[in-house]
Parts: C-alpha cells; structure tokens; sequence
C-alpha cells in the first residue's frame, strides 16, 4: 500500500485543462480590451457609447462561459445525445437564412438570421454539430479500414451538404474551417491519407471552381496576390491591416492609441481586430497571443491522448482542431499570408455567435478531460484496493504461519519430554 501511495504522489498531475482554462480567459480579457478599443471611435462617432460592443461582448461571453461550465459537467454522453437535435437545428437555420425577409446581408454576403440587434450567424453552430456528429460516426470505427470506409462516405455526405449551404452565402471561409476540421478528425480515426489527399485534391479544385463563377471570391483571391495594386478597392482591409502592423513596431503605440481604426481599418473589431493589436500592442502583442493559441492547442490534444475511448479521442481531436484551424486562418489573411477568409479570431473577435459557440466547444474539451481525469482516479482506487488486499492477505499468511511455527514448537518440545521420561 505505501508503495501505491508513493508511486500516486510521485506521478504528476496532468495539469492540461487547467493550460486550456488560462489561455482560453486570457484571450477573452484580451478580446475585451481590444473590442473596446477598436470600436470606440465609430461608435462615439456615430453618437453611440464606446462601450456598447464592450458590453455585448461581455454579456455573450457570461453566456458561453456558463455553457461551457454546464457542458464540462454534464459530460460526453449529454453531447452525444444532442448530436441529432444540434444537427437538425443547424441545417433547418442555414435554410433560413436564403429565406427573404429572413437572413439578414452584410458587405456582399447574407449569413445572419435574427431581430434587431439580437443575431445569430447560424453557421457557427454547423461547425460544432459537424464535430459532434463526426465524432458520433467515426466512434467505434477507429482503425478498422472497412467500417471506417461506410462512416467516411456519411461524413462527406453531411458535410457536403453543409458546405454547399454555407459557400452560397458565400462563406468560403467557414467551409474552409468546416473541411480542415473534419479532414483532422478522419485521419485521427484512421484514414489513410492516401484518401485524404484525393479528398483536398477535389476540394481545391471545387475552391478554385468556385472563385471563378462566383465575382466576390474571386475578388478575395485576386486581391491577395496583389493586395497594394488594388489598394483602393478589393486590396484596401489587406493594405490597411498591413500599415496597422508595421505602425506598431515592436511594442506598438500602446492600448487606444491606434490610428488606423479611426475610419481607415474596415472590421477592426472582427476579421482585423489581430491589426489593431498589433498596433496598439506590438509585435510582442501578436506573439503574445500565438502563444496563447499554441498553449490551446497543446492542451487540447493533450486531453486528446488521454481520452477514455474513441469517442472522446476524435470529439477533443475536432474541437481543438476547430479552434486551431479558424485561428491560423484568421493570422493568415490579416498577415496577408492567406487570401481574406472573414473568419473571426476565436474568443478575441467581436461576435456573438462566434464567442458563444466557441466557449461552448471549450466545455466541451473540458467534459472529456474531466471523465479522464475520472477513469484514472477509478484505476488508481482499484490499485490502492488491489495494494490493501495483497498487504492483508500477506499479513494473514504470515499470521497463520506464525501459528504453524508455534504449534510445530510446542509439539517437538512435548515429543522431546516424553522420550527423556522413557529413558528413565
């Protein structure tokens, strides 16, 4: 038993969601601070409060920070079973938003469905019900080649089908998260890349098919190949993140002195709000918050490795795919490393769908580190009972041996009077 004991406290605790807790509020505090900066000045001049998005954006933040607590308790089978309601919802609302008088269109692209201030970008809840229903559907089929085969056409088949709601939108970067998410998750079960790679071959070419026909994408596209010749039209955000980011030099100008937010940066507290920190915050700020991301990303697939069964290993591999994957596609186009996607910065960006949706799939990450950290308590128990059980039965064979000794030494010592009274 000392010797279980000793062998538990010497083993260190795995501390990944608690990296995972840290860096998902440090990136909410932040996103905070630079929502309110970055939207302060067209509020104010429009006769708004500077603090209308700040609040908002607190107030949808609780919101998610309260499904996450209720999903990390309610654990995996409480995700499982929403799986088919969440799914349904989400197509029936991305159907909705084609609907006239219905969705709602902002700059070229129709993706918002809602009244008056209270709206919801329905895409948002696709990609977290594409994960749990990946997820559904590759459990159990891990590393089994035929079974993952039949789960692998059902995936494409549902996720196609979303893609095809979400790109008419158009929304091409949502489907650009919604392909890389599930791809990650396929090749977690088993997959060989083999398939996936004719998978990407196809979805490139249906990308570029698609830019070609469709006059905003192609837009998006030209533009980031050359983003300073059309600087005054499709190429303006792209130049503007860029002089907002070499402005900032190695500190930047400090929080609330940006420039380029005051009228020249379009999304300065969405899309572009990664150019406003590195204007304000530097180049110190911008690494700043890839180490955030990179600790999320550590500790998602830490918990990943240390799931239960193969469910949870493919749920927490999507979620912290889906986070990593908007994140570096979010750095990409603001660093003009990508084309414009219009993805937003997990738990920075300001948007309500966004953040909630995002906090919630935190929770979720959080519910299988959890029943983890659960499973291996039950093991630790069991060994400490095994320990106690092998120490009490080897005291009692020492007891009862004992008691052999004894009796085998009182039995000589009788034997050895009764032959000296003989002799006599």
């Amino acid at each position: 038993m000392a010797h279980a004991l000793a062998a538990r406290a010497a083993r260190p605790r795995d501390r990944s969601a608690d990296a995972l807790i840290t860096a998902a509020l440090c990136l909410f505090a932040l996103g905070a601070v630079m929502v309110y900066s970055a939207s302060a000045p067209s509020l104010l001049s429009s006769g708004g409060s500077g603090a209308s998005e700040l609040i908002s954006f607190a107030v949808w933040g609780a919101v998610g920070l309260g499904a996450a607590w209720l999903i990390a308790r309610r654990g995996v089978g409480a995700l499982r079973a929403l799986t088919g309601p969440l799914l349904f919802l989400a197509f029936i609302l991305l159907l909705a938003v084609h609907l006239p008088h219905v969705g709602h269109a902002s700059n070229g692209a129709q993706r918002w469905i809602g009244v008056g201030p209270f709206n919801f970008e329905p895409s948002e809840l696709m990609k977290l019900a594409l994960v749990l229903y990946a997820a559904q559907v590759l459990a159990g089929r891990v590393g089994s080649p035929p079974a993952l085969r039949i789960a692998l056409k059902r995936i494409a088949i549902v996720g196609a089908a979303a893609a095809l709601l979400v790109v008419t939108q158009p929304d091409l970067g949502t489907t650009l998260v919604i392909t890389f998410t599930l791809g990650s998750m396929v090749v977690v079960a088993g997959v060989p890349l083999r398939t996936l790679g004719y998978g990407l071959l196809v979805a490139i070419v249906l990308v570029f098919g698609f830019a070609l026909v469709n006059r905003y994408a192609f837009d998006r596209l030209s533009s980031f190949v050359d983003p300073w010749s059309h600087a005054s039209t499709t190429g303006y955000q792209a130049v503007q993140g860029q002089i907002a980011i070499g402005s900032g030099g190695l500190l930047g100008r400090g929080p609330g002195n940006g420039i380029t937010k005051d009228f020249y940066l379009p999304n300065g507290s969405t899309d572009f709000i990664l150019a406003v920190i590195g204007e304000e915050l530097g180049v110190v700020g911008i690494c700043s918050v890839l180490f955030l991301y990179g600790l999320m990303l550590y500790a998602g697939l830490r918990i990943a490795r240390s799931a239960r069964d193969s469910y949870s290993l493919v749920l927490a591999t999507g979620i912290t795919a889906l986070i990593g994957v908007q994140a570096v596609l979010n750095v990409f186009a603001v660093l003009s490393l990508a084309p414009l996607t219009g993805v937003p910065l997990p738990f920075v960006s300001y948007g309500s769908s966004s953040l909630l949706v995002m906090l919630a799939a935190l929770g979720g990450l959080l519910a299988v580190s959890r029943e983890s950290a659960a499973g291996l308590h039950v093991v630790e128990r069991t060994s400490e009972q095994n320990a106690r059980r092998s120490e009490s039965e080897r005291t009692a064979a020492d007891r009862d041996r004992s008691r052999r000794d004894g009796r085998t030494r009182h039995a000589g010592a009788g034997s050895g009077r009764r032959a000296s009274h003989a002799r006599g």
